[in-house]
């Protein structure tokens, strides 16, 4: 039996291996690329993917797995091994329905389509992406087909993100959201809107360098972790000891900052998954929703709070005498939590971020589902943007036009957003409960408990555990959208009820 658990891992190592290596080429895409090299990069990473998807896919590795049952069922549920054998079977049964040649046609079509998005974006130019979105379509529906019937076809597609959680859960966690977060956003924009922080100047080095401070002080390690620029900012992971983080900056406004911490929130997720899951399918962070509680959490519970702000403050000052030698700790604090609808999604503050995830969702599963087609895509989501939010679209490119996940074929992925910032003050709240006095240390720029709190509590586990199960264990309850409200009332002083 040791011979086989050895044998299952040297075989997922190899899959692992093939898996970065195609994550590496994504993240230089995205990031070191030129432009003329999409094509062929492409094909490499279909390649890869088709021979990932091959290996994993062996019937040795179901043999293996099979073989492996009595072990498993030796063992504390939670432990290594037991966990390594029951997420793999699980991986394996749901990834043996897809054909090798449809995996590696997604990943081409997204790398794409990718690049499409791109070109689209920057000229504003809806139509011009539109038939990689239909492509993209018809790929996910050839996807669902290959799965069993379920409540709703979208179901197939949240569960690559959020395992376990189906679209009804998720409708439900988000009516309650709807029914608070719309009336509350009326409510905002009738008040009015306080001061931001105006247009700078905020030089792009001095951004990096405010950026950095803060994500080392959080824990970003430069042997373990680099700082890139890319068009849409994300994080990377290719080994617990090797994390990417990307930004962007405007020198007429702070969100790198606020992108930095976002980002090395996961990235700081990644490097504490426990090195013993390393080369194995548990090495990352548990799906979606719980990696983006922990983006949220560092970038919104504690980067935007007061105590950050008097650890930060004194830096930003001397870093944009210009732009920020008249702002008091207060007023930044205030600037800095300003709630105000705007167009896009990842600049969009605490109150109004959950209509854009909201609305992404509602929009997604209507295309899944056939009700909407692309050519009307546009003005539903502008009708329903103004709806929401109390804007008017001017441009698709401040539109339909902003992320790039759909390019990618991430439909399902959008939902799990939300979930995260639902899931983020309840893992706070633990946190708290665990740590008295974390606030005053986060004055002091200490952030060490609350890391390592969390890397023995939730990061440590990696895949382990279901989603459901890892929330349960850390937050010590299912998802909950009451604690998350009761925040923004608590935060932001305005009418959210429970």
């Amino acid at each position: 039996m040791t011979d086989h658990l050895t044998e299952l891992k040297m075989r997922l190592g190899e899959v692992s291996d093939l898996r970065s290596a195609s994550a590496l080429l994504a993240w230089d895409q995205m990031v070191m690329m030129p432009p003329a090299g999409a094509t062929v990069r492409a094909f490499r990473q279909a390649t890869l993917e088709r021979v990932a998807h091959e290996r994993f896919t062996d019937d040795r590795i179901g043999e293996l797995v099979s073989e492996l049952d009595g072990l498993e069922s030796s063992l504390p549920y939670d432990s290594d091994d037991a966990s390594l054998i029951r997420v793999t079977r699980r991986d394996w049964e749901k990834a043996r329905r897809i054909p090798a040649e449809l995996a590696a046609r997604l990943t081409q079509t997204a790398s794409e389509a990718m690049e499409a998005w791109v070109a689209a974006r920057a000229a504003n130019d809806y139509a011009a992406f539109r038939p990689w979105l239909d492509r993209q379509l018809e790929l996910k529906q050839e996807y669902i087909a290959c799965f069993g019937p379920t409540a709703d076809p979208y179901d197939h597609l949240l569960d690559d993100f959020e395992r376990g959680t189906s679209t009804t859960e998720v409708s439900a966690i988000f009516a309650r959201l709807k029914e608070v977060l719309v009336p509350l956003i009326e409510e905002v924009n009738a008040a009015g809107h306080g001061g931001g922080l105006g247009g700078g100047p905020f030089p792009e080095e001095g951004q990096r360098l405010v950026g950095l401070a803060a994500m080392t002080a959080f824990g970003f390690e430069p042997e373990s972790f680099r700082l890139d620029t890319t068009v849409h900012p994300f994080c990377s992971s290719f080994a617990i000891s090797d994390i990417r983080v990307t930004t962007r900056y405007q020198e007429d406004d702070l969100e790198s900052l606020f992108s930095c911490m976002h980002e090395i929130g996961h990235g700081l997720y990644e490097r504490g998954v426990s090195p013993t899951l390393e080369r194995t399918p548990l090495a990352h962070g548990c799906f979606s929703g719980l990696h983006e509680s922990q983006s949220r959490l560092w970038e919104n519970i504690v980067g935007r709070s007061l105590p950050f702000c008097r650890w930060l403050h004194p830096q930003l000052v001397a870093t944009f005498p210009e732009a920020l030698g008249s702002f008091s700790v207060e007023q930044f604090h205030r600037a800095v939590n300003r709630v105000e609808p705007s167009f896009i999604r990842v600049d969009a503050d605490e109150v109004t971020y959950g209509m854009h995830i909201i609305l992404r969702f509602e929009l997604e599963r209507e295309l899944i589902a056939g009700t909407l087609s692309t050519a009307d895509l546009p003005d539903a989501w502008n009708t329903r943007f103004e709806e929401y939010l109390g804007l008017q679209v001017p441009e698709d490119r401040l539109g339909v036009l902003q992320d790039v996940h759909w390019s990618c074929g991430y439909f399902g992925y959008f939902p799990t957003y939300q979930l995260g910032n639902v899931m983020s003050v309840q893992i706070w709240e633990a946190a708290q409960a665990a740590l008295p006095g974390l606030e005053e240390q986060f004055e002091q720029g200490d952030f060490s408990a609350l890391g390592a709190w969390l890397r023995e509590n939730l990061y440590s586990l990696g895949r382990k555990l279901t989603p459901k199960e890892t929330l349960e264990r850390v937050a010590g309850g299912p998802l909950d959208p009451e604690p998350y409200l009761r925040y923004l009332q608590g935060k932001h002083g305005v009418g959210v009820t429970a």
